[in-house]
């Protein structure tokens, strides 16, 4: 038996180190515990600062729009300049973003000041999670270890049911100071790190990568976004500009597919002249490494259908409470956490093409229950339930293998940096969600009222066409009712526009559930590429 081997079968029986694990699960902790205060926080952003549900899936967004198209960035900077640096760096950023959403005026600092720093700091704090992983366990240890952080998801579930219940007693401004707070702890208890062994290469940050990247990223997720609120191809009133006549909506798609294009093309020359690039080459030319990717996207990408169809349809419409969508949140992050941590530890021989096939078919069968749970003004609780613990299973199925099988088929500096791209992955699959299936939603809710409208005898042609110029909100028949208040028009013709609304409003909904189990089930193409090598199981500890 050659070293190599010894030290590798000595790895594998290591004493697993408990304090850093909690330390960067508390950070894990902290990212998904914002996203949950801001789903609790639409009743709460609606009444106090009069968003609308344009803003609102727009706040849901920007945080993993600024996050994916840094969050590569946050690698790079991570391998360069060291990871507790910036792991450090990031958690000083949501912390001072977090105080600035409890303290904005309006919905405009709340999403581009707020939101936009939590964002940056998540681009650096994320990764160094990811990153620091490699680099502190080794062998089974690492499996655990990634399978803890997809548990932290989880655990995560007990923060939601805390914050709804500052939220209801103290504000909304009070508990984004107290996530200020939980990430300034998180600081300091950092230092408590162990000593890592991470060289100093004195290597060159991609600039040139750094910039196509977040361009490209941008440009697509903003024009995915901007459907719902610009229009597909017809542009809507209050589209800011226009593109040959049409919305901007696809154009700005197409640019920065075009951008990301080009920065695939541009990344193995600055790696060769450099010996490090933004995006290595390993990590697209490793089918296995695509697979795992893949796997992180479609699970966050999961999250963000929950938080735009699930949390906004029972406040607004069912009239829950966040204390109410805070207990949801804990039937989904029971099974997360069990799974998440309990598949590495128990079943280390489980095959990991498997386990993640059978987390995506749980995903998507949570979304066709939650989509069957929605009435025509409410939810069924015992579906809305039922879906979410089904969701838990999918997620903590995907995330106990998800991040392993990218570090196993990596070298281990490439894996460490992986800790960049797997959280853009994250963050762009959240953010797709929200964009892609806020936009079928509502979408849907205004083309569908339009037509019907349109279609309906007992509404007048005056009153079709002053609804041609609104983009409908997701709301109650109340709301609905002062949307439209300001279109004249008699009580029989208001009464057949709450009716139209109502049923637009059901069906858009459990259309964008539809469409999210498809993606998610699309996933299962990428699964063939997950091959776990002789070499890879020795370094899993088996």
């Amino acid at each position: 038996m050659n070293a190599a081997t010894i030290r590798t079968a000595s790895a594998g029986k290591e004493r697993f180190a408990v304090l850093p694990i909690v330390i960067l699960i508390l950070a894990q902790m902290g990212a998904t515990g914002d996203n949950g205060a801001l789903s609790l926080a639409t009743s709460a952003l609606t009444g106090d600062l009069g968003a609308t549900t344009s803003e609102i899936q727009l706040a849901n967004m920007i945080y993993p729009l600024v996050g994916g198209a840094f969050m590569i960035a946050g690698g790079l900077a991570g391998t360069i300049v060291g990871w507790k640096k910036t792991f450090r760096i990031g958690t000083v950023l949501c912390a001072v973003g977090e105080a600035a959403l409890a303290a904005a005026p309006n919905m405009a600092v709340f999403i581009w000041v707020g939101r936009v720093l939590v964002g940056f700091g998540a681009s650096f704090m994320i990764p160094s999670v990811l990153g620091l992983i490699p680099l502190l366990y080794r062998g089974g240890n690492r499996a655990v270890a990634f399978g803890c952080i997809g548990a932290a998801s989880g655990l995560s579930a007990v923060l939601p049911l805390m914050l709804g219940v500052v939220m209801e007693v103290s504000g909304m401004r009070v508990t984004f100071l107290v996530l200020s707070a939980y990430f300034l702890m998180v600081f300091l208890v950092s230092f408590r790190l162990p000593a890592i062994d991470q060289k100093d290469e004195r290597l060159k940050f991609d600039v040139v990568g750094v910039a196509l990247a977040a361009t490209g990223l941008f440009l697509f997720l903003i024009g995915l976004s901007g459907i719902s609120s610009w229009g597909l191809i017809t542009p809507f009133e209050g589209c800011p500009f226009t593109v040959f006549g049409i919305s901007p909506a696809l154009p700005l798609v197409a640019l920065g597919l075009v951008v990301l294009a080009a920065l695939v093309l541009v990344e193995p020359r600055v790696e060769r002249a450099n010996g490090i690039a933004l995006l290595p080459s390993s990590f697209l030319s490793t089918p296995q490494v695509l697979a795992g990717l893949a796997a992180n996207a479609l699970t966050f990408f999961f999250m963000g259908a929950q938080s735009i169809l699930m949390s906004p349809y029972l406040q607004l419409v069912a009239g829950w409470t966040p204390v109410d969508v805070g207990l949801i949140s804990i039937v989904t992050g029971v099974p997360t956490f069990a799974l998440a941590l309990g598949i590495p530890k128990l079943a280390p021989r489980a095959n990991p093409r498997h386990v993640i096939q059978i987390g995506y078919a749980a995903m998507a069968v949570a979304l066709g229950i939650m989509g069957s749970s929605v009435t025509i003004d409410g939810a069924s609780t015992v579906g809305v339930y039922l879906g979410a613990f089904v969701a838990g299973v999918g997620a903590g199925t995907v995330s106990s293998h998800a991040s392993n099988i990218v570090a196993l088929a990596l070298p281990e500096r490439d894996a460490s940096q992986s800790g960049g791209i797997q959280s853009t992955m994250r963050n762009v699959g959240q953010a797709i969600g929200v964009a892609l299936l806020g936009a079928v939603l509502l979408f849907g809710i205004t083309s569908t009222v339009r037509v019907r409208a349109g279609e309906d005898a007992a509404i007048s042609g005056d009153v079709d066409r002053q609804l041609e110029g609104m983009t409908l909100n997701l709301g109650s028949d109340r709301e609905f009712e002062q949307q439209i208040a300001g279109i004249d028009m008699t009580d029989a013709e208001r009464r057949a526009l709450v009716d139209i609304q109502a049923q637009a409003r059901f069906e858009s909904t459990r259309i964008a559930y539809a469409v999210g189990a498809v993606i998610v089930l699309l996933g299962l193409a990428t699964t063939p590429a997950i091959k776990i090598t002789s070499k890879q199981e020795s370094l899993q500890g088996r």
